[in-house]
């Protein structure tokens, strides 16, 4: 198995987690448990693993997002769900909308968790924030939910390891977004608006990775392709290690795929995540 295995387990790993932000079950299920709006669901949902945070913990383990919608959201959030009622608002509606979308997901759920949870077990948490707090929670009773939160982590420890090597190259949220839009084919303006950015904040940031050589007028500079190319091979390494644990990693993809295939139906493409149609 050679690390871009770890691009192709992604594929269908990431389906399966991201229901949480585009299934109705899901956003109904944050919505019934307190929380107040799309993102203060996203944040709240996503970051209760991490206990009641400060919104400046968000910022840095979520990246890319402006402070200014987090803090519209955060901490306010815990003020109106506690973060043990949106654990389990997040996985009852996770479940939910996978037996929606996904035929014959409970069996599929008892053939690949206990490999995925192999996975989880054995990944390396160090650094790993958002991975390490989903891996601590208690497993659920509910196969499928046990599914979600599987691929859950695992997504969290694909990007946690992401986001270090963004940083290490210098690059910050913003500059993160801008990357990805030129490279990754995601409208400039999907991405900026997503992620609560204004126009003359995108082009200041085009403007100071112009100056550092990333950027041209035309666009992307060869420069800035090698060094995005250089952070996807790096994070693929890095995501790939825990997966050797398996006898055979590529079953584990052939499993996801349909459960990856249903989730794809709630999912907007091209979308903020970079995701790929299944």
């Amino acid at each position: 198995m050679d690390d871009s295995f770890a691009r192709e387990i992604w594929k269908v790993v990431e389906p399966v987690h991201a229901v949480t932000y585009f299934a109705p079950e899901c956003i109904e299920a944050h919505k019934a448990a307190g929380l107040r709006g799309f993102w203060m669901g996203y944040f709240g949902s996503r970051g209760a693993p991490l206990g009641p945070v400060g919104p400046g913990v968000i910022e840095a383990t979520f990246y890319g997002f402006h402070p200014a919608r987090v803090r519209r959201a955060v901490p306010d959030a815990w003020s109106f769900a506690e973060p043990q009622a949106i654990l389990r608002a997040r996985t009852e509606g996770a479940a939910r909308a996978l037996r929606r979308l996904v035929p014959g997901v409970d069996g599929i759920a008892e053939s690949v968790v206990p490999l995925l949870e192999t996975v989880v077990t054995v990944a390396d948490g160090a650094g790993r924030a958002l991975f390490s707090a989903n891996r601590d929670l208690p497993a659920v009773d509910d196969p499928v939910g046990r599914l979600w939160q599987a691929t859950t982590a695992l997504r969290e420890h694909r990007g946690d390891g992401h986001v270090a090597l963004l940083a290490g190259e210098g690059l910050d949220g913003l500059q993160a977004n801008v990357l990805a839009s030129e490279t990754a084919g995601v409208p400039a303006e999907r991405l900026r608006e997503s992620r609560g950015w204004s126009e003359d904040e995108w082009a200041a940031a085009v403007e100071a990775m112009t100056a550092s050589g990333l950027m041209a007028a035309d666009g992307v500079t060869a420069l800035g392709r090698e060094v995005k190319a250089r952070i996807e091979a790096r994070t693929d390494e890095l995501a790939a290690r825990p997966y050797r644990a398996l006898d055979d990693p590529q079953a584990l993809v052939e499993a996801l795929s349909p459960a990856a295939r249903g989730a794809s139906e709630v999912i907007r493409f091209p979308n903020p995540i970079g995701l790929p149609r299944t």
